[in-house]
């Protein structure tokens, strides 16, 4: 055998062929839709719907359609959790997908068997994912048939679902362009844009609210308005609507119930700022939120609700599954069609977000608040909250309470009073034992802490924060050490892996906490690095769990290293 047997034939071009038959079905799928680098991700979407899958012909058609290389496609392809890419020689996935959330609110209320016993139910024609919080974690456990939320879900819920052939999420009976217009909405929008509002007077207004960012990070709002605008036009605006954080799900809740009151809010933020463009960055399983919103959109498109104002370009992007979009430069990385990877900083998404502009980015629930406060003051706003505290604060509620759900209390409130006064008490034969401020990444404290005020800047000198709010219970029957594995399984899982402190770390303490006798001076050792070195706040936040236990929940590891007092179930 020669060195000429290895050669490519004259003329053959060097790669993965496009196949014709790839290419005219490629087209069919993308029926003329724009062939942007920044809607890679959406063309992705449009393949796997169609096709339950992401087969690599097509995924060589699409780069060459796009004119990328081959390498870019499958690097964003396979980067995210809702892409299934199959190789020609792989088998494709069952044609129905049953997800269900293994997400410690889901675990407290039954997941694990359900996981189990479904496989064994279903059969061999559909298959069952486990899969991190779908953000109904109060109706816990959650499952999704396809794109049909089943909550709470059971063995027979989820059996009678699929026979039926339900797979589509249904519409949610929200506000619609007309109701909100009729009800007065968008006439501070009108006012601002007529003159009538003083732009001054509006952020000293909601500077005088104490409205902070709701997703997390609590910056003021007012602060980040005034930055943003300081920047070279043009400037962009993109809302965060892909609350990924087990236990969060008050963004949907906003979102189902009164859209239009989230789009003022943006649009005037928009326009204070002088955004020429904004995003709304969705988590994809929120089909039902989507579908609301690309009606609503289409509506307020159709009749524009201010005479004479061109409204800006609003586009609607669909997440795919990654816990770590939820970090704004990630998200922002997603929107432009790349994987969700977060930035290194300086400089800020304020100075360099959005395709190389300055951007404004908020969350669903603070944009939510802003048409409410200028409507009624910013004295009304301030005036409720408890300790010292101002405003009123989301909080989702899930876990061993009799009424988990949304809550809208006094911020500063404690979480014993958040459960007595707005939960209706603790679960039938459950006592409060221990409860996560702020979901998976805000620590976890015991019920000696529970008369601590929930707000910014409270529960830090117990190693915790309030972050998204999402509150969840746990009782005397779970363990925290059960808890904190779950927690660890789900940062790694969901660790971008750009930087080694992240994705080692996360995969390596969860390692560690596995075993009955915790390592505890490696633990700390290793908590530290992730917290000092890693790139985000995913890995930043990925010790916390660990860290709580052995601050406050040394006593499940002791006295022989049985490692959990009871596992949660």
């Amino acid at each position: 055998m020669d060195a000429t047997t290895f050669r490519r034939p004259v003329g053959r071009p060097k790669g993965r062929q496009v196949e014709p038959e790839a290419r005219t079905r490629l087209q069919a799928l993308l029926d003329g839709q724009p062939l942007r680098r920044d809607l890679l991700i959406e063309h992705l979407h449009r393949i796997q719907d169609a096709e339950g899958c992401l087969p690599v012909p097509l995924l060589a058609a699409l780069a060459e359609a796009m004119r990328l290389s081959q390498a870019e496609v499958f690097e964003v392809a396979s980067f995210y959790h809702h892409f299934d890419v199959v190789r020609q020689t792989d088998a494709r996935p069952a044609a129905l997908t049953v997800r269900v959330c293994d997400s410690l609110p889901c675990r407290l209320a039954g997941a694990e068997a359900l996981i189990e016993a479904l496989p064994q139910r279903l059969g061999a024609d559909v298959r069952v994912q486990r899969v991190p919080c779908i953000g109904r974690c109060a109706q816990a456990p959650a499952a999704v048939v396809d794109r049909r939320p089943v909550a709470p879900a059971d063995v027979e819920t989820v059996a009678a679902a699929v026979t039926r052939g339900e797979r589509d999420c249904p519409l949610p009976a929200a506000q619609d362009y007309a109701a909100y217009r009729e009800a007065g909405g968008y006439q501070l929008l009108a006012r601002l844009v007529d003159g009538e509002l003083d732009r001054d007077a509006v952020l000293g207004e909601l500077e005088s609210s104490g409205l902070r960012g709701l997703g997390g990070a609590g910056f003021p709002i007012a602060r980040k308005w005034r930055i943003v605008a300081q920047q070279p036009a043009p400037r962009l605006l993109a809302v965060n609507a892909d609350e990924g954080e087990p236990g969060t799900f008050k963004d949907r809740h906003y979102l189902e119930r009164a859209p239009h009151r989230m789009l003022e809010g943006m649009l005037i933020a928009a326009v204070m700022v002088g955004c020429d463009a904004c995003y709304l960055y969705l988590r994809d399983e929120y089909a039902g939120v989507r579908a609301l919103l690309e009606r609503e959109l289409a509506a307020l498109r159709r009749t524009p609700p201010v005479a004479g104002y061109a409204l800006p370009r609003i586009e609607l992007r669909r997440g795919a599954g990654a816990y770590v979009c939820g970090e704004e430069s990630a998200m922002i990385e997603s929107i432009e069609g790349r994987r969700g990877m977060p930035r290194l900083r300086p400089p800020y998404v304020a100075e360099v977000g959005l395709f190389g502009r300055p951007t404004l980015v908020h969350n669903v629930e603070t944009l939510y608040w802003v048409p409410e406060i200028l409507a009624r003051g910013a004295a009304w706003f301030a005036a409720h909250g408890r300790r010292g505290r101002r405003g009123l604060r989301s909080f989702s509620v899930s876990g061993r309470v009799r009424e988990p759900g949304v809550k809208l209390a006094p911020a500063g409130i404690s979480v014993r009073e958040l459960i007595d006064e707005y939960c209706g008490g603790m679960a039938p034969g459950h006592e409060l034992y221990a409860y996560l401020p702020g979901g998976a990444s805000g620590g976890i404290l015991p019920a000696a802490l529970a008369d601590e005020p929930l707000d910014f800047d409270t529960l830090q000198p117990h190693g915790a924060f309030i972050g998204s709010a999402a509150v969840i219970v746990l009782s005397q029957r779970d363990g925290v050490v059960d808890a904190a594995r779950n927690l660890m399984a789900f940062f790694r899982d969901e660790s971008c892996g750009q930087c080694t402190p992240c994705r080692v770390g996360t995969a390596k303490a969860l390692r560690e906490i596995a075993a009955a006798d915790w390592n505890v001076a490696l633990l700390r050792e290793l908590s530290a690095a992730m917290a000092d070195a890693s790139i985000c706040g995913l890995g930043q936040a990925a010790p916390n769990p660990v860290l709580s236990v052995l601050r406050h929940f040394a006593h499940e590891l002791a006295p022989a290293g049985a490692g959990t007092r009871a596992q949660t179930r």
